[in-house]
């Protein structure tokens, strides 16, 4: 059990003190965010205070620290927070949710957050301050590199390595052995079938609107009765 600092005070935060409420052995005693952001004394109940002054009112000899950031600036501003706080002497935890599938032997860094439904194969290593997002598959022998960001329901199949500072959007596929480069976007429901360049983005097709009203296909829908 640690006695923990969250960065942060939008909708991440927030939900990074429930689950470590909730879903973990650690006690949330407070949020910190940088002093030009900090808006209000109190999140959850409990007290914001300047990150350029946390280590004074929360020392890293005692308290540790989770960044709570989505994935601005194609996951950099996390990555910026995280080093700033290490370098301030802070230990991260990193949160595991009861309800994802893990086994034993996994290499898991600091700072990453696997929510809830994912499923976390045998033989996989997942670097440092990574967020896979609920119901997200990460296959057997398959690598996630520092910094990356899995949104809901992503997919990456067996033996593929996803190299630093990604963003796989919800639904997206990575298929077994491929390697995505570094730095790269993956929009929601893209297919990778292959290697991809650093700095890469791929996007899918929208929903095509077809020329009909609902009622006119919505036979189309209906279950025989039997």
């Amino acid at each position: 059990m640690a006695r923990v600092v969250i960065f942060g005070s939008a909708k991440m935060a927030v939900m990074s003190h429930f689950y470590l409420t909730h879903d973990s052995p650690h006690e949330v005693v407070a949020f910190t965010v940088d002093r030009e952001f900090l808006k209000e004394d109190t999140v959850c109940g409990l007290h914001v205070v300047p990150f350029e002054a946390v280590e004074r009112a929360y020392p890293p000899t005692e308290y540790k620290m989770f960044v709570a950031m989505q994935f601005g600036r194609l996951n950099r501003s996390r990555a910026e927070k995280y080093q700033e706080a290490k370098d301030k002497g802070y230990e991260l935890i990193s949160y595991v949710s009861s309800k994802a599938v893990v086994w034993p032997g996994l290499v898991l860094g600091d700072n990453c957050y696997i929510g809830e439904g994912s499923v976390i194969q045998p033989f996989v290593e997942i670097g440092n301050d990574v967020i896979v997002a609920c119901g997200g598959i990460v296959g057997h022998d398959s690598v996630i590199g520092d910094h990356c960001f899995l949104a809901s329901h992503c997919v990456v199949l067996g033996c593929a390595k996803i190299e630093p500072y990604c963003f796989l959007g919800a639904n997206s596929t990575i298929v077994d052995v491929a390697r995505v480069g570094r730095e790269s976007i993956v929009g929601a429901g893209v297919l990778i079938t292959g290697n991809t360049k650093p700095k890469s983005v791929y996007v899918g097709k929208a929903g095509e609107l077809l020329p009909k009203r609902s009622d006119e296909v919505g036979q189309w829908l209906t279950w025989p009765v039997r």
